[in-house]
């Protein structure tokens, strides 16, 4: 549930608002800066940019103040809140602070940026959007106000406010790739990629398959593509986990009869008999030690549950990959989907001819629009306005970095009437879709091999595309930004879903720590202390999560910012035989 719409009382806390959400974005970013300035290997060029936004943005500070005290009610009816005025004292002096410390800041030679300033850099961005959606939103419900004179203010304001956080954006985006930062991500994200799939390839092509230890997956899980895909994903990390062979079972596929095969490369040259001296269905780890084939269930039935369920990661890999990723369970998960769906030589030849036929290039954004059988069942309808604001949004953050030569969107959905719609709606936009794609999604068309090449083609051209609007609720949004993480060195950022956060079916608990205290100010907010445990329900995309506080059995609201990400490690099998052979 949403958080309810506070009352307001005067024109006065209006604008109080506004500064005091941007003078914590001030004490935020500048606090951040000075207490990182123990990490000598930042760049002080872009954070010197970064610092005159920031000036900028406290200047505004002052313009809004003025303008305030202009729209000021009488005198009685809203005090100045003393503590706010101290507040904003004290982010000018942060300022000073940080600048004395940028200056100080040296650059020393080095294997790319450290652990902890990446990670410090994402949560600046991270924090400034968090930032953003909460003043986002509760300035759009001032539009409530009967005001014209504040309704202009706060049009203006949004588009002030959205500027300023579009050029920070672009500047911490710059900051990542400064002094070569940008191809030491490039190379350590090619070298974790090859390292996980070589090890996969190991496993998966055993030398002599009628001894090895096995484990047989059935595709046909009662559900569509991207549910299947996922299902498949899941026996192959518990393959991987166990050190087991995975030996998929696809013939008769509802997709298409012939199997997984007729589609996508086999998962093994050299072992797809699930023939042994023991056959059992899963019983655990342990218990299975013994037994040579062991058969998988859909993990709604799993027990007991492994530990290598996702979100979890390789427990040797976990540094490297906190390092690289602001995600680093999609990261992982994403290397068993490019595994998983390597072309045969038919379909790559079909998504080049595709390619053509549409006219796809950069720059373009890939709107995902499911209908059908999910609205109102797993999913609330949105229309299509909901998805251009972050469209719209994103092309004025590209502008920033790039030459868009035309606003370019990738329309996939299972609505056909939609791209006229939305074609006759954003004549400024170029909309590439096949609409015979969209048909076959149908319910009555679903399950066909026209409709499967449909779906394929619909998730590689989301997938290619330079950021994806869509919902989370969807298992084909999913897969295309999973698949996104492949295509290059952090994606985790590259989406905007209009529900969920990212999940993965049947996975362990998502759980976040609180890294900052919070106060619950009404019924819907719960407290936070720092080290509070929180399983995380959803972003609501206002500033706000909802989740429960696992140390007070609480549900209820809280600031996104406050948290952080609690990624679990697995002593996952760490295949040395893999990587001799890897630099050999």
């Amino acid at each position: 549930m949403k958080a309810k719409m506070r009352p307001w009382t005067g024109s006065w806390r209006w604008i109080m608002l506004v500064l005091l959400a941007w003078g914590t974005l001030l004490f935020y970013i500048g606090g951040h800066l000075v207490r990182d300035s123990e990490h000598p290997d930042r760049s002080s060029r872009e954070l010197s940019k970064i610092l005159a936004k920031l000036e900028r943005l406290k200047q505004q500070n002052e313009d809004l103040r003025r303008m305030a005290e202009s729209l000021r009610v009488p005198e009685g009816q809203v005090e100045v809140d003393p503590a706010a005025a101290g507040r904003l004292h004290s982010l000018e002096e942060q300022l000073i602070q940080a600048k004395e410390q940028i200056n100080s800041i040296q650059r020393q030679p080095g294997d790319g940026p450290g652990k902890n300033q990446e990670v410090l850099r994402r949560k600046i961005e991270n924090g400034v959007k968090e930032l953003w959606y909460f003043v986002r939103s509760e300035i759009k419900k001032l539009g409530q106000v009967e005001s014209a004179v504040l309704q202009r203010h706060i049009d203006s304001l949004l588009q002030d406010l959205g500027h300023q956080q579009r050029s920070i954006m672009t500047d911490l985006y710059y900051l990542s790739q400064a002094d070569g930062a940008g191809e030491w991500r490039e190379k350590e994200a090619k070298d974790l990629s090859e390292l996980v799939q070589n090890r996969i390839t190991y496993l998966q092509n055993p030398k002599d398959c009628s001894k090895a230890q096995k484990l047989v997956c059935n595709i046909n899980k009662g559900c569509g593509y991207g549910c299947q895909l996922h299902h498949v994903v899941y026996c192959f990390m518990i393959a991987y986990g166990t050190r087991r062979t995975l030996i998929l079972e696809s013939q008769n596929w509802r997709y298409a009869t012939g199997g997984w095969e007729t589609v996508f490369r086999p998962v093994s040259e050299t072992c797809s008999d699930r023939s042994g001296a023991s056959t059992g269905h899963w019983s655990g780890e342990a218990n299975d030690r013994n037994v040579q084939v062991v058969e998988l269930p859909i993990v709604d039935s799993l027990h007991p549950r492994p530990p290598y369920l996702p979100l979890a990661i390789p427990e040797d890999l976990a540094d490297r990959l906190h390092r690289l990723h602001g995600d680093p369970s999609v990261w992982w998960v994403s290397q068993f989907v490019k595994y998983l769906i390597r072309p045969q030589a038919w379909l790559e030849k079909e998504i080049q001819e595709t390619t053509a036929k549409l006219g796809f290039k950069h720059p373009i954004i890939g709107v995902h629009v499911r209908r059908t059988d999910k609205v109102g069942t797993e999913a609330a309808f949105h229309p299509i306005e909901e998805y251009m604001v972050h469209v719209e949004d994103h092309f004025q953050h590209l502008a920033r970095r790039m030459h868009v030569d035309k606003k370019r969107v990738y329309l996939a959905t299972d609505d056909p009437a939609l791209l006229q719609e939305a074609k006759a709606k954003y004549q400024d936009y170029e909309f590439i879709s096949d609409n015979s794609i969209s048909w076959s999604a149908g319910l009555h068309n679903r399950y066909t091999e026209n409709s499967l090449r449909g779906v394929i083609l619909d998730i590689h051209f989301l997938s290619q595309t330079n950021f994806l609007v869509c919902t989370f609720s969807s298992q084909v949004c999913r897969v295309a930004y999973e698949i996104m993480q492949t295509l290059h060195p952090d994606a985790s950022s590259y989406f905007h879903s209009l529900d969920d956060i990212y999940y993965f079916g049947g996975q362990n608990a998502h759980n976040q720590i609180a890294i900052y205290p919070h106060q619950a100010r009404n019924g819907e907010d719960i407290p936070l202390e720092p080290g509070d445990v929180i399983g995380v329900a959803g972003n609501h995309w206002d500033g706000y999560s909802k989740g429960i506080n696992r140390k007070m059995g609480r549900t209820g609201l809280y600031p996104s910012y406050k948290v952080k990400e609690k990624v679990e490690t697995v002593k996952y099998p760490t295949y040395p035989e893999a990587d001799k052979l890897l630099h050999l």
